[in-house]
């Protein structure tokens, strides 16, 4: 039984991405009975807890039952998939297993998430993550959009001359919508490095200086996979520490989960009402 998934899996990995993705789409309609999904939403470290408070979960799967989806490789991230059905009657796809650049699975496993989306209806993309800030205000536990990105992993989800715009890639309306939510809302630009390994203290300066405020190891890939599928993108970082050189302190994962646990509640309850209002 192993050795059959074994192939199954290496079937998924070398198959056409946007046909694994219409694949995948089916299978999550034949199981949740579904035909069309409105929104897609991309939980990182510390928005789990926003799931639970957008609507009816009518259906909740492991998403490694998905083709192309992998069981997560991260202690603290989530592995499953859920259907959502919102007091508004739109349907909600949440995708709580994301796959990492640092993962060594190739830019197609880490767009696969997003394309899944788009083919399975979703017209907003929302991503968000646990990062680290570069501006000493930002305490850990605060939450800023994501106006803009800097794509620090040498790659990218799209092959061959594939050209997209990426000028507004961050929907300024939806921006827009979170700060009549929350107008405490600030705004920043992205990094996203390879990781595995945090940033050293002279790298966070570095984007500091290309015009990063905040600092992590996932959605650019994703966000330019989701503008290219045509879906509207918003993103939303939370800041589970200050990045190394900004504040004394060392990095640790530990940190991260515990910056993420005890902003949870409320960060999830920011992110449910700017859903509510797309």
């Amino acid at each position: 039984m192993r050795k059959v998934r074994s192939a199954c899996r290496f079937l998924y990995v070398n198959q056409e991405p946007f046909e694994l993705a219409r694949d995948a789409a089916v299978s999550i309609a034949n199981i949740t009975g579904v035909s069309s999904h409105d929104i897609s939403l991309t939980l990182g470290s510390g928005w789990g807890g926003a799931a639970d408070l957008i609507g009816e979960t009518t259906h909740e799967f492991a998403a490694a039952e998905i083709p192309g989806f992998f069981a997560p490789a991260v202690h603290g991230h989530g592995g499953t998939i859920r259907s959502i059905l919102t007091e508004s009657g739109k349907r909600v796809l949440v995708i709580g297993a994301r796959t990492h650049f640092y993962e060594g699975k190739g830019v197609r496993a880490v767009a696969h998430g997003v394309r899944v989306a788009a083919a399975a209806g979703c017209k907003v993309a929302v991503l968000t993550n646990g990062c680290g800030g570069l501006n000493p205000a930002w305490n850990p536990g605060t939450p800023v959009l994501i106006k803009d990105h800097i794509n620090l992993t040498a790659s990218s989800p799209l092959e061959g001359a594939t050209f997209v715009d990426l000028t507004d890639l961050y929907s300024a309306r939806i921006r827009e919508i979170a700060k009549t939510v929350d107008p405490s809302l600030d705004e920043g630009i992205y990094a996203q490095f390879t990781g595995p390994h945090y940033e050293t203290p002279a790298e966070v300066q570095y984007a500091k200086v290309i015009g990063a405020d905040l600092v992590g190891m996932s959605t650019a890939l994703e966000a330019i996979a989701a503008r290219h599928a045509g879906m509207e993108v918003f993103g939303m970082s939370l800041v589970t520490n200050l990045a190394a050189g900004i504040s004394d302190q060392p990095l640790s994962h530990e940190e991260v989960l515990e910056a993420g646990q005890a902003a949870g509640p409320r960060i999830s309850k920011l992110l449910a009402q700017i859903v509510g209002q797309l």
